[in-house]
């Protein structure tokens, strides 16, 4: 364990020599694997659905023509192959290649729904899905999504596969009960919500699908329930952190680099980490903060807003406890992968997703 540490901490420091890069190698890697086995699964759709998909994916602009969009930074495809990795070898990250796109495939399922519910007009840059095609073809296509992904996996002849699916299916109705919340506490009033609350929220709306991806590539590595579990803990930790880091940038990040309009967490009224641990401090600046989200929406107030939620230490909380979200999900790491240098990529994607500015 104190090499494993040592190992974290030459990271967390940036003294390790692949410290940023190796990242950005695995996710290279991952999408050259992962993007046809996506784009055979697309192709096997109705046209109806096939041409939301390949929209919502970046692969077509809504004419139908080709485009060379984004389609992600394919964060929990890559845990998933990674994990498979560390565990097994690169033959068993090559036999998991189906479950990553599966992973992609639920990931992007929620994404459309919650474009839906959310009102986000901007994804990845472009307008989103449903502002294009409409609520209901946009809601049809995250469903056909979700079925894909787990035909992917029952036709999948790997032993791991059917383990894997029903994983993966818990997972799905674990997400829809997060979104549920979430939803929920939108009727809430500023100071109806609590901090336990928004953070169980937030494990079940980020947390698990992470710690899915990581318990998926342990299971087609072959490893054994208790390396399969400590994986799951350790994305959900890490999913905690990146969704600490991503309230954070869904208020004070740039636009050029997020896709979205600044703010537009606060515009949208969202109950946010940050939010809720700044409504919760007690402070004056929290009074401020509560009267300014029961009021409808003004654009002249946007930055007023940001800025009682940080002298309130709602940044400052979130940015606390990514880290010690962190720091537990390298002590579930830890069981799972003893071998710091078998665990080095999924180190280092940890550290990109809560090293994010934008």
């Amino acid at each position: 364990m104190n090499e494993f540490m040592a190992e974290t901490e030459q990271r967390s420091t940036g003294t390790h020599p692949l410290d940023g890069h190796e990242a950005g190698v695995i996710l290279e890697r991952t999408r050259a694997s992962v993007d046809p086995e996506l784009r055979s699964a697309l192709e096997s759709l109705p046209a109806s659905m096939r041409r939301i998909a390949l929209y919502h994916f970046g692969w077509e602009h809504a004419d139908g023509t080709p485009a060379a969009g984004n389609s992600g930074k394919a964060i929990r495809p890559a845990l998933v192959l990674t994990a498979a990795a560390a565990l097994g070898g690169p033959g068993a990250r090559e036999a998991a290649v189906r479950a990553a796109a599966a992973v992609e495939l639920v990931h992007n399922f929620t994404l459309l729904h919650d474009d839906v519910m959310d009102r986000d007009r901007t994804r990845r840059h472009r307008p989103t899905a449903w502002t294009v095609f409409g609520d209901a073809d946009a809601i049809l296509a995250g469903d056909t999504l979700q079925a894909l992904a787990l035909r992917l996996l029952a036709e999948d002849p790997h032993p791991a596969s059917a383990r894997a699916a029903a994983r993966l299916a818990d997972c799905v109705v674990e997400l829809c009960a997060g979104q549920h919340a979430d939803t929920a506490m939108e009727a809430l009033g500023p100071r109806d919500v609590t901090l336990d609350e928004v953070l169980a929220m937030a494990e079940a709306k980020t947390g698990a699908l992470i710690g899915c991806a990581c318990a998926l590539g342990a299971l087609y590595a072959g490893a054994g329930e208790e390396e399969v579990r400590a994986l799951d803990g350790f994305g959900r930790e890490a999913g905690l952190a990146f969704q600490l880091i991503d309230d954070v940038i869904g208020i004070w990040g740039d636009p050029r680099s997020t896709g979205k309009p600044a703010g537009a967490d606060l515009a949208a009224r969202k109950k946010s980490l940050p939010v809720v641990a700044a409504l919760v401090s007690g402070t004056r600046e929290s009074a401020e903060l509560a009267a300014l989200y029961a009021a409808p929406y003004a654009e002249e107030d946007l930055e007023r807003t940001a800025l009682a939620v940080e002298r309130a230490g709602g940044r400052d909380w979130a940015q606390v406890q990514a880290a010690d979200r962190m720091a537990r999900a390298m002590q579930e790491l830890a069981r799972a992968v003893s071998d710091p240098e078998a665990a080095g990529g999924l180190l280092s994607l940890a550290e990109f997703v809560t090293r994010r500015s934008g």
